[in-house]
């Protein structure tokens, strides 16, 4: 009977601490989304392994209204390199090429291609020139194309750096990586795709963006700070192995829960995909296989955006929070995959704010506000402190306090324990100028430092 009752008592708080999440993640989500009158975006959280959140926002189209949902597919653009690094490790597991071989092996004919390696086209240090860097849409771009032809535009210019010497962004690296593909394994690298990764996994909905449904979000793009406009789409060929993808939120977590367990690539496989390449002289790069490494407020990040015409996305893997987030959205021109992924992440993976937090950030706007009327209280510091706020300090912190205009926000950046005190960092947002706080308190409260700097 106790133990029937312990879980009639569990399973409400469960149920409560999964809706406190849902409702977080949707505020936050919704707001974003109504301050940047974007056009839609569905996100995905995975947490302990699981998907725990998945939920759709705004419009899959405006004209005609239709709203996003659950099964609404997105271009999901680079985030597909991934995907094409994946199969050729795939291939190098089963001995049909190495990813040391050079390019000359495949394709001869090629600029330099005798001390190219595919390794270096997956790290983007070949040297090869990107064939699409814009960020909008170009008019060839709406003609079709075939990877070939891409090569033969793009791969037989000069090299742009000595293969290894440097680090650069290139799709023509990935289209030549998804033909040398082909071409080593006799089978198309989407066929591939779904045998190997997405029907395994269950990924009903990746597949190929030229291969359209009635569920796909419609593209969008915007100019400066104007509305969403309906924006044309690259024609055939143009992406290939470099960003071909599309899917939704939930079927792209399924590979990173995949990826958490490493349940598709060997052990070795995965140390190689995941494993930051460097120059020759040892600097390094912050990129691997397909994938970027990092960090998000010092937790491990492995991660990578795409980008192709009106659709934004975002894929983030949290190795030691067992954990990722995945933002996709069908609108370019928009900085809205950067604030949303970095809200999930921080509502998911980062401990709660103390609720005294918010009483000390307006204590912190209060004493600002104070600075620029030329004022301090200086029972709010130490000894110290009081003696680095002399006259001629104050004097030069309330001239430079009027140029910036009105104060419009003070965000806590960081915190951590120094010295037997606790350091926070800030960023003190005003009508001209954002600012930088660097202050240090002690245990009663009151402030050793409390330096503005540019």
């Amino acid at each position: 009977m106790r133990s029937l009752l312990l879980l009639t008592l569990a399973l409400p708080l469960a149920a409560q601490q999964g809706s406190d999440l849902d409702r977080k993640l949707s505020e936050k989500v919704t707001a974003t989304l109504k301050e940047t009158s974007a056009a839609g975006a569905s996100v995905a959280l995975v947490k302990d392994g699981q998907l725990v959140f998945a939920k759709a926002f705004g419009k899959a189209s405006i004209d005609p209204d239709r709203p996003a949902t659950a099964v609404t597919r997105y271009a999901v653009g680079s985030i597909s390199k991934q995907f094409t690094a994946a199969a050729l490790l795939l291939l190098q597991e089963q001995g049909k090429l190495s990813l040391d071989d050079k390019v000359s092996r495949y394709f001869p004919a090629l600029t330099r291609a005798g001390e190219v390696t595919i390794r270096q086209l997956l790290t983007h240090t070949s040297g090869y020139e990107d064939y699409a860097p814009q960020d909008y849409i170009i008019p060839e771009w709406q003609q079709p194309i075939t990877a070939q032809a891409i090569l033969d535009r793009w791969a037989k210019k000069p090299l742009n750096f000595d293969p290894g010497t440097k680090w650069q962004y290139s799709n023509t690296n990935y289209v030549l990586a998804g033909e040398i593909f082909e071409k080593a394994s006799g089978q198309g690298l989407l066929a591939f795709l779904h045998e190997r990764i997405f029907a395994p996994l269950g990924m009903q909905s990746a597949g190929d963006c030229s291969e359209s449904s009635p569920v796909d979000a419609a593209a969008y793009t915007r100019f400066a700070l104007g509305p969403p406009r309906p924006v044309k789409r690259e024609a055939a060929g143009w992406y290939f192995a470099a960003g071909e993808l599309c899917m939704t939120p939930s079927d792209l977590a399924k590979w990173d829960i995949a990826f958490l367990r490493r349940q598709i690539l060997s052990a070795k496989s995965y140390d190689e995909f995941t494993r930051e390449a460097r120059l020759q002289n040892g600097d390094l790069t912050h990129y691997a296989l397909g994938l970027q490494v990092g960090e998000f407020s010092r937790i491990p990040l492995i991660s990578h955006s795409g980008e192709v015409s009106g659709f934004i996305s975002y894929n983030g893997v949290y190795p030691t929070r067992n954990g990722a987030v995945v933002v996709l959205t069908n609108e370019d021109g928009i900085g809205l995959i950067g604030p949303i992924s970095s809200q999930m992440a921080t509502i998911a993976f980062l401990p709660e704010e103390p609720p005294t937090q918010q009483k000390i950030t307006d204590q912190v706007k209060t004493i600002l506000e104070g600075f620029r009327g030329g004022n301090i209280d200086r029972s709010l510091f130490t000894a110290n402190a009081n003696s680095y706020f002399t006259a001629a300090a104050l004097r030069d912190i309330q001239k430079s306090l009027a140029g910036v205009g009105k104060l419009k926000s003070v965000t806590r950046t960081s915190e951590t324990l120094r010295g037997g005190m606790t350091h926070r960092s800030y960023r003190a947002t005003y009508a001209k100028k954002t600012l930088s706080l660097n202050i240090y308190a002690m245990a009663d409260g009151k402030y050793e430092q409390f330096m503005i700097e540019e």
